[in-house]
C-alpha cells in the first residue's frame, strides 16, 4: 500500500510509518557525512548536511516515490574522497557508516522493547513505533549492503578490492537504479533483502541480553 493511500485511509498509521522512515533515511545520510568529516573531509559540514533537519536532506523525486511506492531516498550527502586521510579505509568506513547507523537504530529500538516488554500488556503506539523503527532500519541496512551501484555495498566492495580497481562496478553505477528496479520487478530483490535482514536480526539477537 502506497503511503499516499495510507494517508487517506489511516492518518495515524501513516504518521507512525512515515516519521520513522524519514528519520531513518536522514540518520543514514548524516552518518556518511559525519564519518567523512571525522576522516578529513569537511564537504558535508560545509554543505550544511550534518543536521537532522529534513529540509536539508529531502530529495523531491525520492520523497514523491516514498508516497507513491512506499520507498524513497534522500539527497546523498556530498563526500570528496580525495580529502580523506586514507582513501581506501575512507571508502569502506564512510560507505559503511549509514548501514551501521541503521543497524544501531534498529538495535536500540529492539532493546527498548525487550527492556520494557513487561510494561506492554497490549500493543501501544510506542511499542508499534519501536517495531516499525526496527523493521525500517533493518530493511534499509539490508538493502544498502547489496553490492549494486550506487548502493553502499558496492562502495564497500570497491574498498575491499582496492588493489584490483573494480571498473565493472564503476561502469554499472549510471544503470544501478534501473538494475535495482529490474531485480525488484523480477522478484529477486525482496528475498535477498529478507535474507540479509535475517542475518542482521540474528546478529542483533546475539548481542541483545
Amino acid at each position: 500500500m502506497g503511503l499516499l493511500r495510507l494517508l487517506t485511509t489511516d492518518p495515524l498509521a501513516f504518521a507512525l510509518v512515515v516519521i520513522p522512515l524519514l528519520f531513518s533515511i536522514i540518520i543514514h545520510e548524516v552518518a556518511h557525512g559525519w564519518v567523512a568529516y571525522r576522516m578529513g573531509d569537511p564537504t558535508a559540514k560545509w554543505s550544511g548536511r550534518l543536521t537532522l533537519n529534513p529540509l536539508r536532506h529531502l530529495d523531491p523525486i525520492g520523497t514523491l516515490m516514498l508516497f507513491l511506492a512506499g520507498f524513497g531516498w534522500a539527497r546523498p550527502v556530498p563526500v570528496n574522497f580525495n580529502n580523506l586521510t586514507d582513501k581506501r579505509k575512507g571508502l569502506i568506513f564512510v560507505s559503511s557508516a549509514g548501514i551501521m547507523a541503521n543497524i544501531l537504530f534498529a538495535f536500540f529500538a529492539l532493546l527498548f522493547i525487550q527492556l520494557f516488554s513487561s510494561s506492554f500488556s497490549r500493543p501501544t503506539p510506542i511499542y508499534n513505533v519501536c517495531h516499525i523503527v526496527a523493521y525500517i532500519n533493518i530493511t534499509l541496512a539490508a538493502l544498502n549492503l547489496i553490492p549494486i551501484p550506487p548502493l553502499d555495498g558496492s562502495k564497500i566492495l570497491m574498498g575491499i578490492v582496492w588493489q584490483r580497481p573494480p571498473y565493472l562496478l564503476a561502469r554499472l553505477e549510471p544503470y544501478g537504479f534501473f538494475i535495482i528496479i529490474g531485480l525488484l520487478y523480477l522478484g529477486i530483490l525482496d528475498p535477498l533483502i529478507r535474507l540479509i535482514g535475517w542475518m542482521i536480526v540474528t546478529l542483533i539477537g546475539i548481542v541483545l541480553p
